[in-house]
């Protein structure tokens, strides 16, 4: 049988979901076909609007082998699952004479467990019996009472158990009580309830899958565990590929803290001989003093007294280890879910302890101080390009993707990052190098005239005092100039909440912050009210959709570089000054421009948006670095010129509610290019 043409399976899938060819798309998908056929990798830069999801999708179906595809938000895998796949599949099915499945794979702790439902919680308090019930437990009345009677009612309804699916959610304490993690699961066999088990069937269905749709951190736990959690597969797909080394980092990260040492206490000491409780009790203590006096920042050494106090934790988590598969106390209702929960607490406490104690030149550790939480003790990768380039290209054809992924102008930045070698570098006899190509398929958008990079270059610099009333002025003259319709991008959450609290005093347009109702309610209520302005910090950045009308003004109020005192950014920007390199641009640079190069992509998000970008930061326009950071943003018009960027937030806002007005907008906006021109 004839294998169909690529570019006949890709308007049907796009025809399927009603969207509308385009040639990065068409593009991409050619490429994509090309490295799986050749078993090479590829990198894709497919701005907003592209359609990538169905340039990977299709030429991956097309192939006929199993594919992971591997994501970084769920918003992207429910679209994936729910809109996009059913679609393509139905579509592709005549063409490729054979109907590809497809499935859904998390991390255990993400499914509901029946065990922990039906059963019990095991007691943390060392008293009574070893399992207590969450709902008797929780008043009724209360919001964790209510949370958890919903999840009864949902288990059985759901056909999945994904927390995900649940709507609206469920607080995290809810469902600590009826999930568990993978240490903690009883095991299939073992289990009374393995035959129905939520994650159980998500394994099995994902089995039999011709794709399987998951996120960056299974994949980070698939190649850091030494059991396979995914199926084995022929091609990685990885979308919002720019979020990868942070999710992988994030995965590598060990952290210790008095809260998850004495839980560790609490669970074992019923469990195991009055040695090795004594032991874990008196180096719990021990511990706990020492992080009492602990100041945040990095650990160049171990010091002696911590590291006295973690080779004593150490010891006694091997104790209580051993002891745990000694003794068995048949008096404990269930036990071997207790036992189980037991010893996943204790296992983490001592790899961790074990880590910091025995070292490595290749790891960081710090001190952090929560004013809520304590003080905690945190061990990651200096960098974890080793690992992805031993873990990810080496027998499968990968392809990365995301509307950025070109630092500076190039992809070396990020490829390095991933471990890959400068792009076009051949390999020898000694080492075999993973061969890559970068490819840039634009975007359908025309951001020169739908869009004006603005910069502030008459305010003054930002420092580390955020109270900058300059800069807040600016801020209300653009927005009462774009009749509200702003999403401000604060780089800390104190700058968001000092200019929420200074503007809702002088501007009579709603102004919402993140923190004070969940993300998706902001972001909905935002998009509701063009006169509605939203404020936050990181996951505003890259997280908020909003085409149309209610987001014609993105605020960044200065460039995002890591904090001076970030313990891990610093040990990297010093590593890579320590080899010859420039640690600044290398590092603090590098994670300005992803940012920024995401922020600016919250504005032009359909061909019909209009709007500016304004960077209230004036190092954007004098540094030298100035030029690296504008080169990895969308291609906006560039102007300093803050009367014009006035008149065409106006022009903009008399369109939006004034629809014949609307050619007066396209040339504002164009007025403004020639201008910058």
């Amino acid at each position: 049988m004839t294998k169909p043409a690529l570019t006949e399976l890709l308007h049907a899938a796009v025809t399927a979901v009603g969207g509308v060819e385009r040639p990065g798309q068409v593009t991409m998908a050619e490429a994509v076909e090309a490295a799986v056929d050749d078993g090479s990798h590829l990198l894709v830069q497919a701005g907003t609007g592209t359609g990538k999801s169905l340039g990977y999708l299709v030429p991956a179906l097309a192939h006929g082998e199993r594919v992971v595809v591997a994501t970084a938000t769920i918003a992207l895998q429910r679209q994936l699952v729910q809109r996009d796949l059913p679609r393509t599949v139905e579509a592709l099915h005549p063409l490729l004479r054979r109907e590809p499945q497809y499935a859904m794979l998390k991390g255990r702790s993400n499914y509901l467990c029946l065990h922990r439902l039906h059963e019990g919680v095991p007691q943390e308090d060392g008293e009574g019996e070893g399992l207590f019930d969450p709902f008797e437990a929780a008043a009724p009345t209360s919001k964790l009472g209510k949370d958890l009677l919903r999840l009864r009612d949902w288990s059985d309804e759901t056909e999945t158990g994904d927390r995900d699916d649940l709507t609206p959610g469920v607080s995290d304490r809810a469902w600590s009580q009826v999930s568990v993690t993978s240490r903690e699961c009883l095991g299939a066999q073992r289990c009374a309830y393995g035959a129905e088990c939520f994650a159980e069937a998500a394994r099995e269905r994902a089995k039999l899958a011709d794709v399987v749709v998951t996120n960056h951190a299974l994949l980070a736990i698939d190649a850091l565990e030494g059991a396979p959690v995914l199926p084995s597969h022929e091609v990685l797909i990885v979308d919002e590929a720019h979020e990868l080394v942070s999710r992988v980092t994030g995965v590598a990260t060990g952290e210790l803290t008095p809260g998850r040492v004495n839980r560790a206490v609490k669970l074992a000491s019923r469990l195991v001989n009055e040695k090795a409780a004594d032991a874990l009790l008196s180096a719990s203590e021990g511990f706990e003093r020492l992080m009492e006096l602990a100041l945040p920042g990095r650990l160049e050494e171990l010091p002696e007294d911590l590291s006295y106090a973690l080779m004593a934790l150490r010891d006694a988590c091997r104790l209580v280890l051993t002891s745990l598969g000694e003794t068995r106390d048949r008096s404990v209702q269930d036990e071997d879910a207790v036992r189980k929960m037991a010893r996943a607490s204790v296992e983490n406490v001592h790899e961790v302890a074990e880590r910091i104690v025995e070292g490595s030149e290749y790891d960081v550790l710090w001190y952090e101080r929560h004013d809520r939480f304590g003080a905690s003790l945190r061990v990651a990768p200096l960098n974890v390009s080793g690992l992805l380039r031993e873990k990810l290209f080496n027998e499968r054809s990968v392809v990365l993707t995301s509307a950025t992924l070109k630092i500076g102008g190039d992809f070396n930045g990020v490829g390095a990052s991933l471990g890959l070698p400068p792009e076009g570098t051949q390999g020898t006899e000694d080492e075999d190098l993973p061969v890559w190509k970068g490819l840039d398929v634009g975007s359908p958008f025309d951001y020169r005239k739908q869009g004006i990079l603005y910069v502030a270059k008459h305010l003054s610099q930002p420092g580390r005092d955020s109270g900058r009333e300059d800069m807040l002025d600016e801020l209300a003259e653009l927005i009462e100039a774009a009749g509200g319709r702003t999403l401000g991008l604060f780089s800390s959450m104190r700058g968001a909440q000092a200019a929420a609290e200074s503007l809702r005093g002088r501007l009579d347009h709603p102004i919402l912050l993140q923190g004070e109702e969940t993300l998706g309610e902001l972001i909905r209520r935002f998009a509701d009210d063009a006169r509605t302005c939203l404020f936050g910090t990181l996951s505003l950045w890259q997280g908020v959709d909003v085409p149309g009308a209610s987001c014609q003004l993105v605020v960044m109020d200065r460039i995002p570089f890591p904090r001076p005192d970030d313990p891990l950014m610093s040990a990297r920007q010093k590593a890579v000054e320590e080899h010859g390199g420039n640690g600044f641009m290398a590092v603090a640079a590098t994670h300005a421009a992803l940012l920024m190069a995401q922020g600016a992509g919250r504005l032009i998000r359909a061909t019909g948006d209009r709007g500016v970008v304004a960077v209230l930061d004036p190092r954007l326009a004098t540094a030298r670095y100035g030029g690296f950071l504008r080169n990895t943003m969308p291609d906006l018009w560039y102007t300093t010129d803050r009367n014009q960027v006035r008149r065409s937030l106006a022009a903009i806002d008399l369109a939006a509610n004034e629809p014949a007005a609307a050619a007066e907008a396209v040339e504002a906006v164009e007025e403004a290019a020639v201008e910058g021109d």
